[in-house]
Parts: structure tokens; C-alpha cells; sequence
């Protein structure tokens, strides 16, 4: 364990919440993550007993802060250094995101559905049976 208070940044980051520090401390720029119900800067240290909050589209974690350390721990130690105390309610709104994302897909993002794509076979089969009034192997029309 390190000393009284660590960078807010930097525990994000040693708990396995983003994935380089650099990306935490982004997040804590960009108002993503509060301390209580202050947005926190990077260089805002926690204690012990602090509640942080995370917002990662759609869902805003809460974690209670049990532990500190400046140092990335194992995901298998990870619970003995913070608590995840999310309501139910946000959680939800996980799987809510996971079924709606096949059905509301955006146009243009991501892969094809197989509906989308079988419309394609079907419009690129049937305009290559174009017919062309000229014939493109004739070379008596051009002089050279």
C-alpha cells in the first residue's frame, strides 16, 4: 500500500478502470470522473473511504475506495482495494445498450447485417447486365 493520498489519476488507472494512465488522466480532464459529487482533475488526491465516480458511456460507475496504491494491481487483487457499489439501475442500462445495439445499429457503422448484405449481392448483380450499343474491341474506329 502506498502512503495517505494518491493522485486520482493514477488509482483509476492501478485498479484496471482505463487501460494507460494516460487515458485516466484524460478522462479526468474531460469531467468523467467526480470525487463525492466534485469533478476531480487529475492531480486530485483520494483517501481511504472516498467515493469515485466513473462515466463511461451510458453507464456512470461508483467505486468505494477501500485501499490506495500508486502501482497497476492484478485483476484478482483489484477487490481488496476498491468496492464497486454502481446501483443496480445503472447496470441495467448495460444490457439495455447490448440488445438495442444490433437492432438500432446506425447505418454505416460497423459491418454489414446479413439483410444488408444480401441487398448488395442482389444491386451489384443486377447492374452488371448492362448492354452497350459499341463494341470496345473494334480498333478500325481509332486512327493512330
Amino acid at each position: 500500500m502506498a502512503k495517505g493520498e494518491v493522485r486520482i489519476d493514477k488509482w483509476i488507472w492501478a485498479m484496471r478502470i482505463y487501460k494507460t494512465r494516460t487515458i485516466a488522466a484524460e478522462a479526468c480532464k474531460k469531467g468523467r470522473v467526480s470525487v463525492g459529487d466534485a469533478v476531480a482533475k487529475p492531480s486530485r488526491t483520494i483517501k481511504v473511504g472516498d467515493i469515485v465516480k466513473v462515466r463511461k458511456s451510458p453507464v456512470t460507475y461508483s467505486f468505494r475506495v477501500l485501499a490506495l496504491t500508486e502501482n497497476r494491481l492484478g485483476a484478482k487483487l483489484v477487490p481488496e482495494y476498491m468496492e464497486n457499489i454502481t446501483p443496480q439501475s445503472e447496470l441495467d442500462l448495460l444490457d439495455i445498450v447490448k440488445i438495442s445495439g444490433f437492432i438500432d445499429r446506425r447505418k454505416g457503422l460497423g459491418r454489414p447485417t446479413k439483410r444488408e448484405g444480401r441487398e448488395l449481392s442482389r444491386f451489384t448483380e443486377e447492374s452488371t447486365g448492362w448492354d452497350f450499343d459499341f463494341d470496345l474491341d473494334d480498333d478500325d474506329d481509332f486512327d493512330d
